[in-house]
């Protein structure tokens, strides 16, 4: 009963989750880019992410829905991770439709609030659902694949959505400032990505959502505008950073994982 329960808790979290996207994109209320003011478009501020950064919600969306009908087939109703992760999964879709709806109506700050809750959610999520050797392959592209991204791009996601809030509320402290602003906070970004590769144990998905979305804003201040060259440039090392680390974390696991022979 509490599995059936624990099912219809995330089916509704999801059903939940896809009408706020509808507002998001524009279906039944304001795009994201021009709710808020604009304050959340891709040209906002310097840490914003170019337009087409945005297409990995698409892969999360559909991994997400994945998920929702995986975890009601027998053979995973009973299962440990799903139990495990359940509610939390449920968790991060409200979370995500409450941002959405949240934006809707202008609320920046509170949209700050519920993306941390939403990061912190899908960390602790990752954490529980332990190493994936045990799970097939399908479980684990459905799954540790799709709560991955979803980690990694909201994790850099809630960098630019910060930065959005705080421009937003009249914080300018000039060009050359705020240049000097961002490569901190991708420097910190950076930072979290290593923390992340080191507790999760180098989860592929998490370093290639980061990766995805500190690549673009290294294209839209390269390429786009506000231009920067320097936040460009410290996008882009942050994003190499956040795949070294997650690289060598793995090479050293997988190195640990392949039974060593010794001759005599």
């Amino acid at each position: 009963m509490t599995d059936r329960v624990r099912q219809l808790g995330v089916t509704a979290s999801a059903v939940f989750m896809v009408v706020g996207t509808l507002f998001g994109i524009g279906v039944l209320g304001t795009r994201v880019e021009e709710s808020s003011g604009g304050s959340l478009s891709a040209t906002a501020t310097l840490l914003a992410p170019a337009v087409r950064a945005f297409s990995i919600w698409s892969l999360i969306y559909a991994g997400l829905i994945a998920y929702v009908v995986w975890q009601w087939l027998p053979s995973n109703t009973a299962s440990p991770r799903a139990r495990r992760i359940g509610w939390l999964a449920a968790a991060s879709m409200v979370l995500n439709g409450a941002w959405l709806l949240v934006t809707q109506a202008g609320q920046l700050w509170l949209s700050v609030v519920v993306i941390v809750a939403l990061v912190v959610v899908l960390g602790v999520l990752m954490r529980r659902l332990g190493a994936p050797q045990s799970a097939g392959q399908v479980e684990k592209l459905i799954v540790d694949g799709t709560f991955g991204l979803y980690l990694g791009w909201v994790s850099v996601a809630t960098v630019a959505n910060i930065t959005a809030t705080l421009v937003a509320s009249g914080v300018d402290p000039g060009h050359e400032v705020a240049e000097l602003w961002a490569v901190g906070v991708l420097a910190v970004a950076a930072v979290i990505g290593v923390v992340l590769a080191m507790v999760l144990g180098a989860r592929i998905g998490v370093a290639a959502a980061m990766v995805w979305g500190l690549s673009w804003i290294a294209v839209g201040r390269l390429a786009g505008e506000p231009a920067s060259s320097l936040t460009g440039v410290a996008a882009a090392v942050a994003a190499a950073v956040v795949l070294t680390a997650t690289g060598l974390i793995w090479l050293r696991r997988a190195g640990q994982l392949v039974p060593v022979h010794v001759h005599h």
